[in-house]
């Protein structure tokens, strides 16, 4: 969660789960901006923690880039709450 990513993030826009869970499958390695599993982002995102998606279609899922970002922020101050 360091702001010296190895890739530029949006400010705006849309980011998939696997640009912020990471996907160690891909090539190359996507890298984690929140290193959590899958089932655990969801959980996140039922109790409130994590942001709502947005359904960009009937097969895809995304969430706004500045709502990851905040996300990141108040993780990486310890102040992420519900």
């Amino acid at each position: 969660m360091s702001k010296s990513n190895s890739f530029p993030l949006p400010k705006t826009g849309f980011l998939r789960l696997a640009q912020i869970i990471g996907d160690a499958k891909a090539n190359p390695p996507t890298p984690a901006l929140i290193p959590i599993g899958r089932s655990t982002w969801w959980h996140w995102v039922k109790i409130g923690k994590a942001p709502a998606p947005i359904k960009l279609g009937p097969k895809t899922t995304a969430w706004r880039s500045e709502e990851i970002l905040a996300l990141v922020e108040q993780l990486a101050q310890g102040h992420a709450e519900p």
